[in-house]
């Protein structure tokens, strides 16, 4: 399972710390809490201190999830190129298990996944790299989502990653309850069909 980081998190360079994981550009990212009797502050995003780290610093759009069920599932989602995209995301109620799967051939983690609990109690949030499949499962009711997104959406251009694809096995920790059709009939991930599309400059 590749749930567990064991890398240290890197120094805050102001208010925020990002802490790497065992999938290339993909990092766990948290704000620095500055507080008082009043409660806190802290920035969730910082566009000079990402790009610092070498990590997208652009985005066009905001979006926002609500699952009613626990266990209800949405994924694995990515797009091609040209409206490839880096996500963002953060749980801002409820609970969720957040995984991103590497499907770049060119990759040192290819074919490797990660999964992090995000909830709006520890407010962490996970980069997901372009070119990398992204899904979660929702651990408590009425769990909302927020994602900042790099490209805009493009329907022609989304595809998917089964949720149980033998390729990658990913661990989940509980089986899904829910799950849309588009979801459960994405194909299974082959790698000469994935190549095929990557030298026609689809991945």
């Amino acid at each position: 399972m590749q749930q567990a980081v064991s890398m240290p998190a890197r120094p805050a360079t102001g208010a925020i710390t990002f802490e790497p994981t065992p999938i290339a550009g993909c990092h766990l990212v948290d704000p620095v809490r500055r507080g008082d009797d009043r409660g806190f502050f802290s920035r969730m995003f910082c566009g000079e201190e990402f790009a610092a780290m070498g990590l997208e610093s652009r985005f066009v759009q905001v979006n926002t999830s609500l699952t009613r069920q626990k266990h209800a599932l949405r994924g694995m989602h990515y797009q091609l190129p040209p409206a490839a995209e880096v996500k963002v995301v953060r749980c801002i109620r409820g609970a969720l298990f957040d995984v991103v799967a590497d499907l770049r051939l060119d990759s040192p983690s290819f074919r490797r996944w990660f999964g992090a609990e995000l909830t709006a109690e520890n407010r962490r949030m996970l980069v997901v790299p372009r070119g990398c499949a992204h899904g979660f499962l929702t651990l408590e009711p009425d769990t909302e989502a927020l994602y900042l997104v790099s490209a805009t959406y493009a329907p022609e251009q989304e595809r998917g990653l089964r949720f149980d694809d033998p390729a990658f096995n990913i661990e989940w920790p509980a089986a899904p309850v829910e799950l849309s059709p588009k979801d459960a009939g994405w194909r299974a991930f082959d790698p000469e069909w994935h190549a095929v599309e990557r030298l026609r400059g689809l991945v």
